[in-house]
């Protein structure tokens, strides 16, 4: 048997000759993007806007493409990889959120002498229909079980709502109207119910221009003046162009737009506005069918922001782990989700959560990481705010640290996939935006991040456009 040993100069050889390949591949990818990049520019729809891609290597961390990289640009939902990434840092993939049930008083006679209580921290998916553990029958039966289990068989009409965990302010600066009355628009409480949405049921007419009639809520008679309604029917195949605006001098949301002629039980989702009383409503109706209540017809609630007795807690109900909660976040781009998970960071942190504490919290986290604070300049952590400005830059440095720590193919299998790509989007007016994970039939590996700001026309044209882009990457 002969030792072979490969002669060093050719050793050095083919050393060299990989480099060159390897460099001269990434000069072809470079000069492809430059091209791509240059068409789209050129196209009609950005004649007035402004667009961003920042590219690099997955595994060297090199540069690959970089146009405006370092420019503050609105992030839309492209905005929940950055609150993602910190949540899994700050809280862990296994954090949970728990809400308390409790009682102040006395039992007598199976009666209690006193009051139920809830103590929720923000958790965003209870009464969530996603999970088995959240939907309402199966928490009010948890509630039930365990009341009755300390003995009491017959409660009062009056039920505490402790909201001290989350500070007052709902909805984060920078929302607008339009928004914040329908379900993407749904603001933050220490007790969330049923992602603080409900289902309109409408019906329209058999002519454009004809009233819609609202049929429903969350499947119960809506009686006026819940709701001022506005919406008209429209052409057939216009799809759902209604939108649901909250109260502002009255009492009545008011409902507005149009959806198509012909349409029974066509169904849009709105943001209550109160959910600890959406919660109390819905459990009062199962207390109702239990008969426990002592007088079914009444019940009030009050929420407080600190109990005067702490109370005994005889029941905790946890929510379903933080991996599990980032998987549904970017899958669907759940709002609430985001702003919830901004607040945590407060409140595990400082003992109240708020938006403005959480968004310095997330830039003070990344600015020990080596990232500029001003390209992370949020004031939401979803990304719905028009005045978020985030650059791609960041973005994809954020992307490549994730990549690194042992939670990474959590959150890796949270994002969606579109045009054959790992990746996360965003939509507002005049924003598109993708960022995410790319590997090319070659091999090689690629993080980027591309964002378009004012741009005009269609969005669904715009999109193609940046898949061509994109595509430059596979």
């Amino acid at each position: 048997m002969h030792n072979f040993q490969f002669p060093m100069k050719q050793l050095i050889l083919v050393a060299g000759c990989w480099i060159l390949v390897s460099g001269s591949n990434a000069q072809a990818i470079t000069q492809k993007l430059q091209k791509a990049v240059s068409i789209f520019e050129k196209d009609n729809q950005l004649k007035n806007a402004i667009s961003s891609l920042y590219v690099i290597d997955a595994k060297t961390g090199q540069v690959v493409f970089d146009k405006n990289s370092r420019t503050g640009l609105a992030p839309a939902s492209t905005q929940k990889i950055i609150t993602s990434v910190t949540a899994f840092e700050l809280l862990g993939k296994d954090y949970r959120y728990k809400t308390e049930l409790g009682y102040e008083g006395n039992i007598k006679k199976d009666s209690l002498d006193g009051f139920i209580f809830f103590r929720g921290t923000g958790d965003p998916t209870f009464g969530s229909w996603r999970y088995d553990s959240t939907k309402p029958a199966f928490i009010f039966r948890e509630f039930i079980n365990k009341i009755k289990e300390v003995g009491i068989k017959k409660i009062g009409n009056t039920l505490y709502v402790d909201e001290s965990k989350f500070d007052h302010n709902r909805i984060p600066d920078g929302w607008i109207w339009q928004d914040i009355g329908n379900y993407y628009g749904a603001g933050t409480w220490g007790l969330n119910w049923r992602e603080n949405q409900y289902d309109l049921s409408l019906s329209s007419g058999n002519h454009i221009g004809d009233e819609v009639q609202i049929d429903s809520k969350n499947g119960e008679q809506v009686y006026y003046p819940v709701f001022d309604n506005y919406v008209k029917s429209a052409a057939k195949g216009t799809g759902d162009n209604s939108y649901i605006y909250l109260p502002i001098s009255n009492t009545s949301a008011m409902v507005n737009g149009t959806i198509p002629v012909n349409s029974k039980k066509f169904i849009i989702s709105g943001a209550t506005d109160n959910a600890p009383d959406y919660f109390v409503d819905d459990f009062r109706k199962f207390l109702q069918n239990e008969q426990i209540l002592k007088q079914p017809d009444i019940l009030q609630y009050t929420m407080v922001y600190k109990m005067l007795n702490p109370g005994k807690v005889i029941y905790t109900h946890y929510s379903p782990s933080l991996d599990s909660i980032i998987y549904w976040f970017n899958k669907k781009s759940i709002n609430l989700y985001g702003e919830s998970l901004l607040k945590t960071f407060a409140f595990e942190k400082k003992g109240i959560g708020s938006t403005d504490s959480g968004v310095v919290i997330i830039q003070d986290f990344w600015k020990q990481k080596g990232l500029d604070t001003d390209e992370i300049s949020i004031v939401d952590g979803s990304g719905l705010s028009p005045l978020n400005r985030v650059t791609t830059h960041a973005q994809v440095e954020i992307l490549k640290y994730a990549k690194t720590k042992d939670w990474f193919s959590y959150f890796y299998n949270s994002l969606p996939e579109y045009n054959g790509m790992v990746m996360k989007s965003g939509t507002i007016r005049g924003v598109k935006g993708y960022c995410g994970y790319q590997k090319s039939k070659n091999g090689k590996e690629y993080i980027f991040s591309f964002l378009v700001n004012n741009y005009n026309g269609l969005p669904d044209a715009l999109v193609k456009k940046m898949y061509k882009v994109l595509d430059v990457l596979k």
